[in-house]
This record gives C-alpha cells, structure tokens and sequence, in this order.
C-alpha cells in the first residue's frame, strides 16, 4: 500500500464527507478511493470512517488522526516548495481568525497590505468574538486578545491594549460620574457577553488593586462596538478596548472615567498549532502584522 497516498485520499475524503466527491477532487476511481481507505484502516487496526448509505463520518481516532496527518501533508507542501526553490516564498491559501472588532478596524487594513506584498498568497479572514478551535476549524493563524490560557498553541506577542472606563457625557450629566471603582454598583453598566472575567471589572492605582462586580447589566452583547456605541449615546458605562473606544474618546462622544486608576492591560497575540514546521505564508503574515503593530496605532 501507498501510504502516502492512503492518508491523502482519508483526508480528502473526511473533508468533503463523501468517497464519490473525493474520487472526482482526486481523479480517482471511487472504487481505489474506497479501496486505498480500507487499506488505510486495516494497517492501522483502526476504523478511521463510520459509513452508512447516506453519509460518511469521522470516529473518534478518524478525527484525531486527521488532526495530525493534516500538518504532516502541510510540512510535506511547504518541504517540497523550498526543495524547488532557494527561498521559499509565502504562497497558497491563508486561513486567519481574529475578533470581529480588532479584525474589522485593525487587521483587515493590514492584511490588505500583506496580499499586496505577498500576491501569491489568497487569503480567507473569518471574524467571530466566538473562541475558535485552530485546529478542529483548520486556521492557520488566529489572533487573540487577552491572558491566554494554557493550551497547545504557539503565541507571539505583537502588541498590548488596555481596558478603559467611559461614559458619555449625557449619561455622567444625568447620573453623575463615580468616583471609585466601588461606585460602580450603583450605576447602569454595558456588559461585553465574551468578557472571560464575567462581571468582575479590575482596576489598579499605584500598589492598590480592586475587582468590582459591575452590577446587574443593563446591556449584555456580544460584540464590543455595540456595547461602546450603546454607552456613546448616553445608556451607561462601559469597559472596553482602547481600540474600540478610542477614537469616540477623541471625538467627545465618551468621556474615560476614573482618573489615577487603570484598567487591564492585555496583549494582542497571534496565535498558531503547535508543530516543529511553521509554514512561509504564517510566517510571513506574523512578521508583517509586528511591523504594522509595533506602534499601535490604538495606543
């Protein structure tokens, strides 16, 4: 048996979840299709497929075979890439995650500018606040904002941002403005649903540090810029991004709140499947987006 072969037809086959697809991806037979999979399970003593009359499916060691197999074939493309060539140049599809937020406003200009520099690169961008399994949604690169949590991933630093208090001034003028972390309970909060600390805001002055419960929220949603527009006009105070608020905060429609205390500080990471082989395009767009964000333009 190919094995070689035997895996690639696997893989293409539990992609499209179907053997008669993946025969005509792959120009094959649906009968050596069939043929090289079984092969595939007999040597390894294990059913990798569940096939019914309607519909083939991963079993439990299928989907964890394919998980590793499948950056097995990427470090076999981009071997045999810098095999024939000197340099090996970022090419082929790029799959990048990023919050809906940072994505809209911070990435997607910067990776305008990569696929101008790197034209050999196509490039498809999915933005979700949703935390995303890299591997499970196969995504190359994702980026992430936040304490990372402990995980098999790989992470580089590319930045920092920092959580800031604000209100509009329509709201302070008809409620008036806190003057301690602690006043926060008695005031109508905007609560962000994906806000890992719940409703516990931190705050910090000098060796002091304070964690508030934010009340009983009067908005809960899960996207950061509906939370600061809602705040802009007037429905509450929110803790939100400085790249998200920022630019209201410039423009007068919110107003930073608490002066002397800071809130959390957090990095911006991109974030990839652990492996020994980091391919060119991963590489490349990392490199890029530190050039880009070594002086935060949110900053």
């Amino acid at each position: 048996m190919d094995r070689l072969q035997a895996i690639e037809i696997f893989v293409k086959v539990a992609e499209l979840k179907s053997f008669s697809a993946a025969a005509t991806a792959l120009h094959l037979s649906r009968t050596l299709v069939s043929e090289r999979v079984r092969d595939l399970e007999q040597n390894l003593g294990v059913r990798l497929l569940q096939r019914t009359t309607r519909r083939v499916a991963l079993t439990e060691p299928g989907a964890a075979f394919l998980d590793r197999v499948r950056l097995g074939i990427a470090a076999l493309d981009e071997a045999a890439a810098e095999a024939s060539s000197l340099s090996v140049k970022p090419r082929g599809l790029l799959r990048v995650n990023a919050p809906m937020s940072f994505g809209f406003r911070h990435l997607a200009p910067a990776v305008g500018a990569f696929m101008l520099r790197y034209p050999e690169v196509r490039v498809e961008l999915t933005l979700t606040d949703r935390l995303v399994n890299l591997i499970e949604d196969n995504v190359d690169v994702a980026i992430r904002i936040g304490d990372l949590r402990d995980s098999s991933l790989i992470a580089r630093k590319l930045a920092k941002c920092r959580m800031m208090l604000c209100a509009a001034p329509s709201y302070l003028k008809r409620v008036g403005a806190p003057k301690h972390p602690r006043d926060l309970r008695d005031h109508s909060c905007l609560a962000y649903t994906y806000w890992l600390a719940g409703d516990e805001w931190r705050f910090k002055r000098k060796s002091e540090e304070i964690a508030v419960h934010a009340g009983e929220a009067s908005l809960r949603c899960n996207n950061g810029d509906a939370v600061a527009e809602a705040a802009a006009e007037g429905a509450g105070i929110a803790l939100q991004p400085n790249f998200i608020v920022g630019p209201l905060i410039r423009q007068g429609r919110l107003i930073e709140l608490l002066p002397g205390w800071r809130a959390s500080e957090f990095g911006v990471y991109a974030v990839y499947p652990e492996s020994q082989f980091v391919p060119a395009k991963s590489r490349a767009l990392m490199d890029h987006l530190a050039k880009v964000y070594a002086n935060p333009p949110w900053s």
